[in-house]
Formats: C-alpha cells, structure tokens, sequence
C-alpha cells in the first residue's frame, strides 16, 4: 500500500464542518469530560444532534461517538464508560441492550489489498436484548442478533446468530443461551 495515494475526498461525513466541530466541542464539554453530567442531558444532546434514542437511556461518562447523526438507540440502553462508536456507517442500537465500558463498535475499515488503502464502511447492527461486554470489539457490517452476547474481549468481524454466547479472538460461538420463556 501507498497511504501517500490514500483519498478519503469521497466519504459522506453526513453533516456540515461546522455541525461536526460544534459536536466535537459539545462531546468534549459533556461526553468525554470526568464532569459526571446527567446521563438525560447527553441524550438530550445526542438528540439535538440527530441521533434517534428512546426512553431510559443511559449514557455514562467517557463515551464517544464520531457522528451522531447516524445513531439510533432503542429504549432501556446502557453505554458504558468510554465505550467508543466510530459511526462512519450508521450504528443502529436495539432495546434492553447492554454495551459495556470500552467497547469498541467500529463501522470502518481499509482494504489493505488496495495501493490506496481505500476507506471501507458498513453499518453495525445490535438487536434488541443483546449484551456487548467489556472491551470487546465488534467490526463492520455485523449483525449481533437478538439475545446473543458477545464476551468481554471478544473481536467479532462476522454476524453473531441470535441466542449465542462468543468468545475470543476472533469471536467463537461456545454456547447457546437457553432462556425462560415470559408467561
């Protein structure tokens, strides 16, 4: 690869310079600073933003979004401290989801094959009831589907089947979750 050829001029970034800088100051004053600031006032932020979140959502101190603006939470989340979302590609969060503290969820990549090193995006999708644990890293284009949780560590770069535990590098399946069912 030649990164002295790289082009990113073709990337959406979805919003103008001046809304993605005044997101950065607003991410730097309420997001990223130890100031423990209502987890309502980020939601309330990340809206005024253009997220979509739902009700009783949780956001602690220390997370950072690149883009909000393609952001979608569902209702009763919880964001851990200094979960990461690199929302290159929309990130779409279900309901009762738990993600937490230093989740990585990355939309982006590079096509280490390309002399550019062209940019690669895909959207990340967590389904309603799933638990992504501390310190794990979930690549783009994957599906975490309904009620599977992915460990602590654990790197996953493929779409995980519902009611599944996986672990390690790279993320395996180790068991399926037996749930009672709601009567």
């Amino acid at each position: 690869m030649n990164l002295d050829q790289f082009n990113n001029r073709g990337f959406d970034r979805g919003a103008s310079r001046f809304k993605e800088a005044l997101w950065m100051f607003t991410e730097v004053l309420f997001f990223l600073n130890p100031v423990p600031w209502p987890s309502a006032l980020r939601v309330i932020l990340l809206r005024m933003f253009g997220a979509k979140v739902g009700s009783g959502v949780v956001v602690r101190t220390g997370v950072r979004i690149t883009f909000p603006w393609r952001l979608s939470i569902g209702s009763h989340v919880w964001i851990g401290e200094e979960v990461l979302i690199l929302s290159l590609a929309p990130v779409i969060i279900g309901s009762n989801v738990c993600i937490s503290q230093r989740t990585f969820l990355c939309t982006g990549s590079h096509d280490f094959r390309s002399p550019k090193f062209d940019l690669i995006t895909k959207a990340i999708n967590l389904e309603d009831r799933t638990w992504v644990a501390a310190q794990a890293f979930v690549g783009p284009g994957v599906t975490v589907h309904s009620g599977a949780v992915v460990a602590g560590g654990a790197v996953v770069m493929e779409d995980v089947p519902a009611n599944v535990l996986v672990v390690g590098n790279p993320g395996k399946i180790v068991k399926i979750i037996e749930r009672p069912t709601d009567t």
